[in-house]
This record gives C-alpha cells, structure tokens and sequence, in this order.
C-alpha cells in the first residue's frame, strides 16, 4: 500500500491490473508478486535498482 501512495510506477501498474478486471486485492497481490520478482532478479544479477527505464528509439 506505501509503494501506491510513493512511486508513480506502482501506481501505474496497479491502475493496469485494475482495467484488466481485477479487484482491489488482486491488483495489490499482482502489484506484490511484481516487487518481489524484481527484487530476486536485482539479487541474482548483484545489481541495484535503477528506477524506470526511459523508452528508447529503435535505430
């Protein structure tokens, strides 16, 4: 619930999960199960986070 009120991707990843039909609790568990596979890859790979990438242009 802090990431939602926080960080605009959180929000905006709930807000996803919402219009595809889910609920209020089922967004949040998506939301979670987001942050934690993130924070696993971020410990597999040993780097830290970056915060959102910038979309870039395909040459």
């Amino acid at each position: 619930m802090a990431s939602l009120r926080v960080c605009p991707a959180s929000r905006t990843y709930y807000a996803r999960k919402r219009k595809e039909g889910k609920n209020h609790q089922q967004a949040l568990l998506s939301l979670a199960r987001h942050r934690a596979n993130v924070l696993w890859a971020m410990i597999r790979d040993g780097i830290c986070y970056q915060g959102a990438r910038t979309a870039t242009t395909a040459a």
